[in-house]
């Protein structure tokens, strides 16, 4: 069994229940943000534009906002939850890097503090996988009915 298969099967085992609410809130709060950046894709745009990597402005705002709003989804359900969160760890982790590092922890409307928070959630969720209450779950315990 490979690295990832053991991690996987570990992370099953040992989450709680409880933490489903906190795996359909990660993904409403990444879904709705998608959602805003759908709206307003100036914001976006301006954003990737001013970064290192503005050459690819466009493909990264297409990226950036069906992966927030079909990675969320995915999350809140918790159907391919992994897979959805391995989508969205670049974009939180370029937030950060390319962002919001630049205003720092102190500026007035720096999401620095945030953007770690939702980049730890993530990391959490991709080792412990979406949980008890999830349609991976129920996937994998009704294989043969």
């Amino acid at each position: 069994m490979n690295i990832f298969k053991k991690v996987e099967a570990w992370g099953d085992l040992h989450q709680s229940k409880w933490l489903s609410v906190f795996r359909v809130l990660l993904g409403l709060i990444i879904f709705f943000k998608g959602l805003f950046f759908a709206k307003n894709t100036d914001a976006l745009h301006e954003m990737i534009a001013n970064s290192a990597v503005s050459l690819y402005a466009m493909y990264l705002l297409s990226y950036v906002i069906m992966a927030q709003l079909v990675g969320g989804v995915l999350i809140v359900i918790g159907l391919i939850t992994r897979g959805a969160i391995l989508f969205i760890v670049p974009i939180v982790a370029g937030a950060i890097i390319f962002v919001n590092a630049q205003k720092g922890f102190y500026s007035i409307h720096s999401e620095l503090g945030f953007s770690i928070l939702i980049l730890a959630l993530l990391l959490f969720f991709l080792v412990f996988g979406s949980g008890k209450y999830s349609v991976d779950e129920f996937m994998r315990t009704h294989v043969n009915t």
